[in-house]
């Protein structure tokens, strides 16, 4: 099977609808910030696998990794018999994420199921039952994570009866969550505040100055535990390691996901010693949880983005799609706020009336393809345009690549 057609042709008997693909192009080889179709397209990917290649596709440190490893051996269970890369790697993320304080890490395969562990962790350690979560916010598929996603469609449209002991509360204004402890939750029921510190799915949404630094004080206040969600913010993305380090804040528990090990099926739960620590043996785990194969590529993922200075390549890229982006919204009247921080930015597309226009968002996204470029959108109304590059792109392929978006926003006009 040589063609895009035929590949499509077959998936349509055999993969179900809602496994669904953004694009009928199949993907033949990815280098760097590239990708290459079985027709031997070319696209530029500032889609990323949504946010999992930080380090690029086909990095060679991590393919020689995954290749030494999966020599050695694939699988054996850590629960069963151990291995060091897992130690290893748990060593480096414990010293990686925010606070100055002993941490150990717990190893799973997806970012839904670092979050879900994350609830476990911090009901049984706290003896609590509720959680609160955040307007706008995403962190799963699953019954427990879709209940604490916001957007109805298509994450949680008839998937319920959905979990219990879930509660939304507004995102963004410390006095509407201190007045939502007295209408929505009593904080004394609350095992854990589980926040992304940039909402990603929701639409690539900063907080306000000093909204964090609030939030961890009313958690310390109420003995609530802070969970920080950076399963899409986290690995350099933002111009930080972890983006709550942009406000000083040390999470009680962060969940890590996506770029972690480049592809490979991996996420983490690490947090505090003495939380981490209060469950009892056996009580965390999973068959897969800490591959060998996919602690080896995060342990060449930890190396690259130290020797290639990946964090501070993330703020110059940062800076320059910032700079790009604030010159389209001063240009064309359908493009609306710019939002994110670093390497994590987007922009909103608007009618005339200024109202979110998922059509727009669409429409552009088509357009950029039949270019070369894959982007994705995303948030609560459809019309934010992320970019989620690799962040080794070369200066050229950025440029390429916004220059066909630029493009595309003159063709909307």
């Amino acid at each position: 099977m040589n063609t895009n057609k035929e590949i499509q042709d077959l998936r349509a008997k055999v993969i179900p609808n809602g496994h669904a693909s953004g694009t009928a192009c199949y993907v033949e080889s990815a280098k760097g910030a590239t990708f290459t179709d079985v027709e031997g397209n070319e696209y530029i990917d500032f889609a990323g696998g949504i946010a999992v290649m930080n380090v690029g596709h086909s990095h060679p440190k991590v393919v020689e990794a995954i290749k030494a490893q999966a020599e050695k051996f694939t699988h054996t269970c850590f629960m069963v018999n151990p291995y060091d890369s897992a130690v290893l790697l748990a060593d480096k993320l414990c010293k990686a994420t925010p606070g100055d304080f002993p941490k150990k890490a717990l190893f799973i395969n997806s970012g839904a199921e670092a979050v879900e562990n994350a609830v476990k962790i911090a009901r049984y350690y706290t003896g609590r039952p509720a959680i609160v979560v955040f307007e706008n916010a995403y962190h799963g598929r699953t019954a427990l994570t879709m209940t604490m996603t916001a957007k109805v469609k298509p994450y949680k449209w008839k998937f319920g009866p959905f979990a219990p002991e879930i509660y939304r509360a507004p995102f963004g204004d410390i006095e509407a969550l201190k007045e939502f402890f007295i209408t929505g939750i009593d904080p004394e029921s609350v095992a854990a505040i589980v926040a992304e510190p940039i909402q990603g799915e929701g639409g690539f949404i900063a907080p306000p100055d000093g909204y964090f630094q609030e939030v961890a004080a009313l958690c310390k206040e109420h003995g609530i535990l802070f969970v920080a969600d950076e399963i899409q913010s986290g690995m350099g993305r933002t111009g930080k390691m972890f983006a709550m380090e942009h406000w000083g804040v040390e999470p009680d528990l962060t969940t890590v996901a996506k770029s972690i090990a480049a592809g490979m099926p991996l996420s983490a739960v690490v947090g505090k010693t003495e939380i981490m620590d209060s469950v009892h043996p056996g009580g965390l785990g999973g068959t897969y949880g800490a591959n060998p194969v996919a602690c080896a590529a995060g342990l060449a993922v930890m190396e690259i983005m130290e020797e290639e200075n990946l964090v501070e390549k993330a703020e110059e890229l940062g800076k320059t799609l910032m700079e790009r982006f604030g010159k389209w919204q001063s240009e064309f009247a359908h493009v609306g706020e710019v939002r994110g921080i670093g390497a994590m930015s987007g922009i909103t597309l608007v009618d005339e009336k200024g109202n979110p226009s998922a059509d727009a968002a669409k429409e552009l996204v088509g357009f950029c393809f039949k270019k070369g470029l894959s982007i994705l959108a995303c948030g609560i109304h459809g019309n934010v345009i992320r970019v989620l590059m690799p962040i080794v792109i070369t200066d050229e392929q950025l440029e390429k690549g916004l220059s066909i978006m630029e493009e595309g926003l003159a063709a909307l006009a």
